[in-house]
């Protein structure tokens, strides 16, 4: 079986937690018998990962071109996974015409509909509500979601609102959470102590907004308040692809570093003492607070943040979005090596409960094997899909074929 998976970028794991989350699903995948295939349009960086390491075929291509419809009717490819669904939109149809019988998996990463409409509200300084659900993000979003035969969706929180809000057959989604390996007595047995650690860490691509607007949080109101109580504590931040505006917010004398790009996230992580991470706007599972739970490093965090991540289960720090109370959070991890033990205790708890590779890759795989077996019957269930691909995604198609006649 050989499974294609478009990328938006070629994926870096140290750089992102979708880099980090597209590896996973690579290795579901190849665990599953598939023959990998990874293309994508976007210049490669050198923090790309090497897949054909990893036994992964590689493949450039280009947008708007006809190039690409040779290359898939020739790798005629059981699956393609549409890494976003902007992906999905530049290739779907290319996809449904050369290849129809192909399985079509959209990994959503997060809703980007939810992400764009939390970020209008904080920009609006009002309170987010579902109304901020009706933007351009969303629709074009759900309407990928509906022209795909599965979609992948990453958070608990994010599934019920698309069943709840937006109305989204059960059927056409399928909640699969970060797949990591389990925490064992032995894993944790190596983690550095408490007395150990020291100081408070940050980290998160720069590009991304969620991040940008955290670390803004960080040094207006919470830091100076940590500092106060902590004046030996250092606030140390790690990012991919800082610009200008991230780097002048770096200030020694304030103990406040902002130090880049981290060639481990887990080293940076297990160096410190507690992760912090006031995310205002954002959406999906938050990468860095998995990393934290892995390192036995306790975090401080807001519901955004929290979200999709705990479950019912006790989450290994605290959560809260007032600001003097999230710093008053921060001090006490920080100082009470009782609460601190106790944090890392729930982190444990929560990767096993929740995110074991070896619980959902099975799961992932039943899926995939159940829709195959069903793919004519569950496309005809499908009649709002059938209509989107009469009607919207006409546009895009002819655009792009003008695009290429125009190119040549």
């Amino acid at each position: 079986m050989k499974a294609l998976i478009i990328g938006n970028v070629w994926p870096e794991p140290v750089s992102s937690a979708a880099g980090a989350r597209i590896l996973q699903l690579l290795r579901a995948l190849q665990n599953q018998g598939y023959k990998i295939h990874f293309a994508c349009a976007a210049g490669k960086t050198n923090y790309a990962e090497d897949l054909e390491n990893l036994d992964i075929t590689t493949q450039e291509i280009k947008l708007n071109d006809v190039s690409f419809d040779q290359y898939i009717a020739t790798l005629n490819p059981d699956l393609v996974l549409f890494d976003k669904f902007v992906i999905e939109e530049q290739f779907g149809w290319r996809v449904k015409e050369q290849c129809p019988d192909a399985i079509r998996v959209l990994e959503t990463i997060d809703l980007h509909g939810l992400r764009k409409g939390r970020e209008a509200a904080l920009k609006a300084g009002v309170p987010f509500t579902e109304d901020f659900l009706d933007n351009d993000f969303a629709k074009r979003e759900i309407a990928s979601i509906y022209r795909c035969d599965l979609s992948l969706v990453i958070s608990e929180a994010e599934m019920q609102l698309l069943e709840e809000y937006f109305r989204i057959p059960k059927q056409q989604i399928f909640y699969l959470p970060f797949m990591v390996d389990e925490v064992t007595s032995s894993t944790s047995t190596n983690w550095k102590r408490y007395e150990e650690r020291a100081h408070f860490v940050t980290i998160g691509n720069f590009r991304h907004e969620p991040n940008w607007q955290s670390v803004l949080q960080l040094k207006k109101e919470i830091w100076p308040l940590i500092r106060k109580e902590l004046p030996q504590a250092e606030m140390r931040i790690y990012g991919s692809y800082p610009a200008e505006k991230n780097t002048q917010l770096h200030n020694p004398n304030e103990k406040f570093y902002v130090l880049g790009r981290a060639e481990s996230a887990f080293e940076v992580i297990e160096d410190a003492r507690v992760l912090l991470a006031p995310l205002l706007t954002g959406a999906g599972l938050k990468g860095k607070l998995l990393e934290a739970m892995q390192c036995g490093t306790p975090a401080v965090t807001s519901t955004v943040g929290a979200e999709g991540m705990h479950g019912e289960l006790p989450f290994n720090g605290i959560v809260t979005d007032d600001s003097a109370l999230f710093a008053q959070a921060a001090i006490e991890l920080y100082t009470n090596e009782d609460n601190w033990l106790q944090a890392r205790a729930n982190g444990i708890e929560v990767i096993n409960e929740r995110f074991l590779a070896s619980k959902w890759q099975p799961e992932f795989a039943k899926s995939l094997s159940a829709l195959k077996q069903n793919l004519i019957p569950h496309r005809k269930s499908n009649f709002t899909g059938s209509m989107l691909w009469h009607q919207s995604l006409q546009a895009s198609k002819f655009m792009s074929k003008w695009i290429a006649e125009k190119n040549k």
